[in-house]
């Protein structure tokens, strides 16, 4: 066997990817990944997140998690991401969105969305450029998920079921956050609405830590003017790597991929991990945990709150019925998975997968064979 038939047999299964594309524009020397994982439930939608270290698998991983995802939640849509190679900061990040909005103008199963580094303005550019996209500005007629706090919306509410199943009182609760962004700051915005106490919140430029509790609203106000959490001036300075060290009843990882590994779980000290980022922690590290005691909501339950939204906008909805059907969602299926956990005796990502993995199997069985 060739060594490109290891490979594709290494990164297919049943479920997909249908495509993987690579995009190299000569000119403006962009270049882009786009994987569509799998649309028998309908057109695959999917963040489109900016970073130079991007690699295929990585994004193939995350078109997957959004597979799961919007089959957890009952959506009819299947599952993509993007990942466009660039420094997020650069002064040219209109045109690099324009110029990669074009390129996947043909890729009509692909419903372009915000995430990790490109926010409304981006998928704005997108939608000016081919006319598809969700998680648009108000303006424009979208319901802008980062800007309502969708996703960290959702975070709480799955915290709200997620606690009966190992007693824990949200009251007082000691919270970590992991990437103090878009879902990170929605998540202790709504957590603390919850009566939960952020201790904690790192960003690339260091961590803040405070055991008497850190004023989220102050927070959010300094990293919105200058830029990181590290100015924030009632707390203790860390480094980015010493918020896993940090003692906390709920953890919430919002950032990058693969920040909780093999090498670095048994330094996590927490009860309740909720996770807002996709893949934010290693198969071989979830299994550590749960052996260990602590409950980890896998990534497309507890994070569905910003495809939800994507997808009440895509079908013309409004901002109280995405609200609602967050809420009812995210509460219902942190439930079926946890029952299924407890019942059957498996870890929270198995039990999760086998949910998710029968919709979109039930889905394939309607497509027509090519």
């Amino acid at each position: 066997m060739d060594i490109s038939q290891t490979i594709f047999e290494e990164c297919t299964d049943d479920l997909g990817p249908e495509k993987i594309i690579h995009i190299y524009e000569p000119v403006s020397k962009l270049r882009a990944i786009v994987v569509i994982d799998n649309i028998a439930a309908g057109p695959a939608i999917g963040g489109v997140r900016m970073a130079p270290d991007l690699t295929t698998t990585e994004v193939r991983r995350l078109a997957r998690a959004m597979t799961l995802k919007n089959a957890a939640a009952g959506l009819p849509h299947g599952g993509a991401k993007a990942g466009i190679l660039s420094d997020p900061k650069t002064g040219e990040k209109e045109q690099i969105i324009r110029i990669f909005a074009r390129a996947i103008e043909c890729l009509h199963d692909y419903i372009p969305a915000p995430d990790m580094y490109t926010d409304e303005s981006c998928i704005a550019y997108i939608f000016d450029e081919i006319q598809r996209s969700v998680g648009l500005p108000r303006e424009l007629g979208g319901i802008p998920f980062d800007e309502i706090g969708a996703t960290g919306f959702g975070v709480a509410e799955c915290a709200g079921i997620a606690k009966e199943y190992i007693d824990l009182d949200l009251n007082g609760a000691r919270l970590v956050v992991e990437g103090f962004g878009n879902v990170g700051k929605n998540a202790a915005r709504f957590l603390g609405e919850k009566g939960v106490r952020l201790v904690a919140a790192s960003d690339t430029s260091g961590t803040v830590y405070n055991r008497d509790g850190i004023d989220v609203p102050a927070l959010v106000r300094v990293k919105e003017e200058k830029g990181s959490v590290i100015y924030y001036e009632d707390a203790e300075r860390l480094k980015t790597g010493d918020l896993l060290k940090i003692s906390s009843d709920i953890f919430v990882p919002a950032a990058r991929p693969d920040v909780v590994d093999e090498r670095n779980v048994g330094t996590l000290d927490t009860k309740l991990i909720l996770q807002g980022a996709n893949i934010p922690i290693t198969i071989g590290a979830e299994k550590v945990l749960h052996d260990r005691g602590v409950l980890s909501v896998p990534d497309f339950i507890a994070n569905a709150g910003g495809v939800i939204t994507a997808a009440v906008e895509y079908r013309h909805g409004s901002e109280k019925e995405a609200f609602f059907e967050v809420k009812s969602k995210i509460r219902e299926n942190t439930k079926k998975v946890l029952d299924k956990t407890y019942s059957e005796g498996l870890y929270p990502r198995v039990a999760a997968d086998a949910i998710a993995r029968e919709r979109v199997l039930s889905a394939m069985r309607y497509r027509r064979c090519m």
